[in-house]
């Protein structure tokens, strides 16, 4: 009888049924069969034969998979083109004309790796990256609620774990000490303490409104769990809070045994003592009460089950015999989850890294490797780079230096209407995507290109996008939960209350109309016409595009825009500002090839 009232309510209630560990309807054994939960296996690169467009091995992988599906890879990209999409990629801003023609003039076949290596080492390139992990970290400086004037618990010195999120990357932090220092800097011997600020991916998680209830800490627990999970493993663990995971080898049990870490921590505000002696405090966590979780039946905090000890997943771990004994638990977690012997986090963080220069994962749900997420269009090629990874002191900058040295990135984006049908989603790169630039490295550019952009961070609060004082970087500016910057938003930028794993790309009118009305676009324009002092219309024209595009007109181009400015002298100046801001607005200028 038991057994078809339980089957009743498989069935009718959608398997939304919770489940006491003792009880747990998931078959562990036959779940881990997924490839995401099987050790990474270094394959032998394809022989491709006499091809002479692969580089390395990246491109063997890929060159068989093109060939496989009756594809050709495209030529080379100009040299032009190259250096733009490097300094976008590893930077976020463009390059001058001068760097552009510095290049093009070099004659030297190292050309191209030093200039990889240069900007690897530039202070722009962990801001860049910064950018990125941002929205994986949910990172933002305030809550979604707000009650009068009550800011308490808002964060003012968010910007700590920025700075050092952009410091970790300009000095290459190994990845696997990335994970253990933002998840238990504090339980971590002979740690710097400037290292403890790392400790705000956790410590600037939100706090909800009348947080002192136990319904409400469960939810913020919800939110530590799902950001650490996706964020590191692309696991939703999560959704198996109030049931059994429906598609995922991810128990009840296993939820509340994550979540029993964070059970017992407590986000914290702590004094550091600078250099000079003065106290740039950080919002960061420690622990607090230690305990297990009961399972809260169907998320009913008031319907306890079986407590389960605070522990890892068991479809990686021996649950059983293993429990977490350091206080909050928080070190072991992070200490298996940056393992070599996890089979997810190397190739979770490769295919990120992959994602930020293609614009897509070999795996499209980057924070999603469950049954439900996307399988690995090259398998192959995902673990080798993954092993690579680990057994290259699980480097970044040299995972990115790997990837911008072979063929398939330096291809052209510029291809036949008849490949693009055939490889339409670029599944198998047979070409470069050609992409719009982010809010950031839009802002980014045309401070860049006006001259105005002050750089690095001063260490003091961010300032609103929209604060016309503000002419740092993107990445320097406040990031709210409670109404996110209307620019921000406008360009899809995701919302910081959640874990975000990649960016929209829309268009809309409202961008067209924010191009041409904007006052932060129209003063970029005026201080850019401004800076052309040239009584001569050819070369204010060629100094414009030099300035904007990186690049010189062409002659039907100078042609053009000399007319559209025309010689009448009083109309000069308005004209040149019309011009700088169509420049700015044009798709070559808000587009990378």
């Amino acid at each position: 009888m038991r057994l078809l009232i339980l089957l009743f309510l498989l069935f009718n209630l959608g398997g939304n049924v919770a489940l006491d560990a003792s009880e747990n309807s998931i078959n562990v054994e036959s779940s881990d069969k997924l490839w995401s939960f099987v050790n990474p296996k270094k394959s032998s690169p394809p022989d491709v034969g006499d091809s002479n467009w692969a580089r390395g091995n990246i491109d063997r992988f890929i060159f068989d998979k093109l060939k496989e599906n009756g594809l050709e890879p495209e030529k080379e990209a100009m040299p032009e083109v190259l250096v733009r999409r490097l300094f976008f990629d590893l930077l976020g801003m463009p390059p001058s004309f001068d760097e552009i023609e510095k290049y093009k003039k070099a004659d030297d076949p190292n050309n191209y790796t030093r200039l990889i290596d240069q900007l690897l080492e530039r202070p722009e390139f962990g801001e860049r990256l910064a950018s990125s992990w941002m929205n994986v970290a949910r990172y933002a400086e305030d809550q979604a609620h707000q009650v009068g004037n009550d800011k308490k618990f808002f964060y003012p010195h968010a910007h700590k774990y920025r700075q050092w999120v952009i410091e970790a990357f300009n000095r290459d932090l190994p990845y696997d000490d990335f994970i253990r220092l933002q998840l238990a800097a504090d339980k971590i011997d002979g740690i710097n303490e400037k290292d403890f600020a790392a400790l705000g991916f956790l410590g600037l998680g939100p706090q909800y409104y009348n947080r002192g209830r136990l319904e409400v800490k469960a939810e913020e627990w919800e939110d530590s769990v799902d950001v650490v999970s996706r964020g590191f493993m692309a696991l939703t663990v999560a959704c198996a809070r109030c049931h059994d995971h429906k598609y995922d080898p991810i128990s009840t049990a296993d939820y509340h045994a994550f979540a029993g870490v964070f059970a017992s921590t407590e986000i914290h505000k702590r004094e550091i003592i600078g250099n000079n002696g003065d106290k740039s405090y950080i919002h960061i966590v420690k622990d607090g009460k230690v305990q297990d979780l009961p399972i809260f039946k169907r998320g009913d905090v008031t319907d306890k089950g079986e407590v389960i000890p605070r522990g890892f997943l068991e479809i990686m771990s021996d649950r059983g015999s293993k429990k977490y004994t350091n206080g909050s638990g928080r070190l072991e977690l992070a200490n298996e989850i940056a393992s070599s012997q996890n089979p997810l986090t190397a190739r979770v963080a490769v295919n990120r890294i992959w994602q930020l220069l293609f614009g897509q994962g070999l795996v499209k749900t980057t924070s999603n490797f469950g049954s439900l997420g996307a399988s690995p269009s090259h398998p192959e090629l995902l673990d080798y780079l993954a092993i690579t990874f680990m057994e290259n002191g699980w480097s970044i900058k040299d995972l990115i230096k790997r990837i911008l040295l072979s063929s398939t990135y330096r291809q052209s984006s510029f291809v036949v209407s008849l490949k693009r049908q055939k490889d339409e989603e670029n599944k198998y790169y047979s070409y470069f995507p050609r992409r719009r630039l982010s809010a950031e490295m839009l802002r980014d550019s045309m401070l860049l290109v006006s001259g105005e952009m002050e750089s690095g961070d001063r260490g003091d609060e961010s300032l609103k996008v929209s604060d016309k004082k503000n002419l740092r970087r993107t990445i320097y500016s406040r990031i709210s939960r409670k109404e996110l910057d209307h620019y921000l938003a406008l360009f899809d930028y995701p919302d910081p209350n959640i874990h975000s794993s990649s960016r929209d790309e829309t268009i809309t009118p409202a961008q067209k109309l924010y191009f041409i009305n904007s006052e932060f676009v129209i003063e970029r324009s005026k201080k850019i016409s401004l800076a052309i002092t040239s009584d001569n219309i050819n070369e204010s024209v060629i100094k414009m595009y030099q300035k904007i595009l990186s690049r010189s007109p062409s002659n039907e181009e100078l042609l053009r825009s000399v007319d559209y400015i025309g010689v009448v002298e009083e109309k000069k100046q308005e004209r040149l500002q019309r011009f700088a801001q169509n420049l700015l607005i044009s798709n070559e200028f808000i587009f990378r090839d």
